[in-house]
């Protein structure tokens, strides 16, 4: 709108202005017309008081909107929670709190914007007294005839289009500023990458080997070390196990492994190089991740999997569905590999959700393979075959998985235990359950609750 008719306000403004006041000084009487323009600094002051009010209070509208939209946004993706728990009625009114803020900050908004044309018609009305006052003194004296003062006060009227274009431009300027200083906010946030060293379309392959000090997370710098002395390497063709109790950090290493933080007092190398050293394409397509909660998309099983790999054939689909163990439950869907599922997967149950979040990432044979508690809702009998067939499969390739049920972690070959962002434990399932620390005793507790399942089946 500024770009728009803000500046073709402002050349009609300039130009109509500047004309008639020259005119008014050659053909009627300059003295007049410098009197008659006195009150027009006002206007100016006026549009940068209120500009400044109307920047603030459009800002503020700007803002609760946005905060109206995203409170529509999570009651529309969490509408089978809210419903699930009882809290429509509860929903509607937090909903309805949103709207009123809204609306009173626009109210506020438009109030102050009302403001600009009375505000420039009592201006100009002074500006019309001191004329007639002026003007008919002069009439009166024979400096100017009464014809004169008619011409001048018809110019007078002309300027009165300039004078209220110019308080709209001002009112344009500062609600385009207010929308602009939103978006350069958002472009002004920094990049918390580090400059990649290496050229384009370098090989990122070979060990694993993260050692990092100390981390943070950038904004909660003053809650204590996320982080501190976690060290552990992993050859291609092996699997590491990682394993702790809620909150003990195992998201954390996963998320810089990732490069979500580039920002840690350590290093992250895969093969000869930090991995901060990659192009961030380069490095995250090498990467599987699998998480607990995958997102799918509304299309068929067959274009979920072959998501990142579109081109490829019914051959390779039915390979990743293998190793995922899901072939056969596609098998025996009626449509098979064309069945849709539905926003985020909403025909699949939670167990073909993950092996079909499995497949995809499979799908690309990727360098790293990070399964994050992905095998969480599948039973213990289709977690072996697909354990089984992930190490078939990745032979000379990294695994991570990270589990919160140790039989899914069993057959890694090491395995470490988190606890307040450190390695507490590490070795293989045999020494661990067998070290009389957190692992052995969880592992023990699970195999306890796992048997009293198995007898109440029977």
């Amino acid at each position: 709108e500024v770009a728009g008719s803000g500046i073709l306000t402002l050349a009609d403004s300039l130009m109509t202005g500047c004309s008639t006041l020259i005119a008014m000084c050659i053909f009627v009487d300059w003295r007049l017309t410098i009197l008659a323009i006195i009150p027009l600094p006002f206007l100016a002051l006026e549009a940068t008081y209120l500009g400044k009010k109307i920047h603030d209070a459009f800002s503020d509208a700007q803002a609760a909107f946005s905060d109206l939209n995203n409170k529509t946004q999570e009651s529309i993706t969490g509408v089978k929670v809210i419903k699930t728990l009882g809290q429509e009625k509860q929903d509607i009114e937090d909903f309805e709190r949103h709207v009123d803020k809204t609306i009173a900050a626009d109210k506020k908004s438009i109030v102050i914007d009302s403001l600009f044309d009375p505000a420039t018609t009592i201006i100009l009305g002074f500006s019309y007294i001191m004329t007639i006052v002026y003007g008919g003194s002069s009439v009166l004296n024979g400096t100017i005839s009464i014809g004169q003062l008619v011409s001048f006060v018809s110019y007078l009227s002309e300027l009165i289009w300039p004078m209220f274009a110019i308080g709209r431009l001002f009112n344009i300027l500062e609600r385009g500023t207010a929308s602009y200083d939103r978006i350069m906010l958002l472009l002004g946030e920094k990049n918390h990458w580090v400059q990649p060293k290496l050229e384009e379309h370098s090989d990122v392959e070979g060990e694993l080997a993260f050692d990092i000090k100390e981390f943070k997370y950038p904004d909660q710098k003053d809650r204590g070390v996320n982080l501190q002395n976690v060290k552990f390497e992993v050859k291609p063709g092996k699997v590491l196990g990682i394993v702790g109790r809620t909150g003990a950090g195992k998201s954390t290493i996963l998320r810089l492994l990732m490069r979500e933080f580039d920002s840690y007092d350590g290093k992250i190398t895969f093969g000869s190089h930090d991995i901060r050293d990659y192009q961030m394409q380069d490095f995250l397509t090498q990467i599987g991740y699998v998480p607990q909660t995958s997102f799918l998309f509304s299309t068929s099983i067959r274009e979920n999997i072959r998501f990142a790999k579109p081109l490829a054939d019914q051959k390779e689909v039915e390979e990743a569905a293998y190793a995922a163990d899901l072939d056969e439950d596609i098998v025996q869907m009626q449509e098979g590999y064309d069945t849709e599922v539905g926003e985020m997967g909403v025909s699949l149950s939670g167990g073909q959700k993950q092996r079909l979040a499995i497949a995809r990432a499979l799908m690309v044979s990727p360098e790293l393979l990070i399964l994050d508690d992905s095998l969480s809702a599948i039973d213990a009998k289709t977690e072996k075959h697909i354990l089984e067939r992930i190490r078939k499969n990745r032979a000379d390739r990294t695994t991570i998985m990270v589990a919160s049920r140790l039989s899914s972690v069993m057959g890694a070959d090491e395995i470490i235990v988190i606890d307040h962002g450190t390695v507490v434990e590490r070795g293989t399932h045999e020494q661990l359950a067998q070290n009389g620390g957190w692992y052995q005793k969880t592992f023990e507790m699970q195999r306890l609750e796992q048997n009293i399942g198995k007898g109440d089946e029977a």
